[in-house]
């Protein structure tokens, strides 16, 4: 079994939107990660989302998306990002997803004796536009962290998934790190950066945990390949 990642779809099936506004390389994006998802992922597999996966408004509009990476080969586990304003109560998501799909929120997911757990994450503390409100989600999304946490038995394989990334502009890590100490994380998943962003990364093994940044144009709309078991 093989284990993949790529974030940040940004599908727009039911209200369909340009992407190559962002930049001539995402003309056509869907139709490379599919031929990269095809080519790539076998039914017994696992491809792990962090976040942005629908432009919808709500969750009548995302159910084409959903539908969309449903019927791509493997195991698809979905992690909220900050523009998926579909996502409504956790209850009605899984409900609505297809078959082999599943949402992680406030709890984990055990798999072939993998665990996959995580947040959404937001704006890490120290930026010059940082604001009081900001503080209060990025508490708020630490508090989640660990309800994600608290449940999760010791002896098992720990892939850790976000939309932000668990450092500050910097590169410095944030307090997220602290509440995952002890835990037998061997990856970090993260997307959510784009554009200009993407030339000061942090990412790789760094004190024995691997990070993988996963943002799709990132990877050139190609699957990340995380780990074989």
């Amino acid at each position: 079994m093989k284990i993949f990642a790529i974030s940040d779809l940004h599908l727009s099936g039911s209200n369909p939107k340009p992407m190559d506004i962002f930049g001539s390389h995402w003309q056509g994006h869907w139709d490379k990660i599919k031929a990269s998802w095809q080519s790539k992922v076998r039914p017994e597999d696992i491809v792990l989302i962090p976040g942005d996966i629908s432009w919808a408004m709500n969750l009548g509009e995302a159910i084409m998306d959903l539908n969309e990476i449903g019927a791509m080969p493997g195991r698809k586990i979905l992690m909220k990002g900050n523009h998926d304003y579909w996502w409504s109560s956790i209850s009605r998501v899984r409900n609505a997803l297809p078959t082999n799909m599943y949402a992680i929120q406030n709890d984990y997911l055990e798999l072939d004796g993998l665990v996959f757990c995580g947040t959404r994450g937001w704006t890490a503390p120290g930026g010059k536009d940082y604001t009081e409100h900001d503080q209060k989600i990025f508490e708020r999304e630490l508090n989640r962290l660990i309800l994600s946490l608290k449940d999760i038995p010791m002896d098992k394989e720990i892939i850790m998934i976000f939309h932000y990334p668990p450092f500050d502009d910097r590169g410095k890590k944030t307090k997220i790190m602290d509440i995952i100490e002890g835990y037998p994380i061997k990856h970090i998943l993260f997307g959510h950066l784009h554009g200009d962003s993407l030339n000061n990364v942090t990412e790789g093994l760094i004190d024995g945990i691997n990070y993988h940044l996963v943002s799709c144009d990132y990877l050139n709309f190609e699957l990340k390949l995380i780990m074989e078991v």
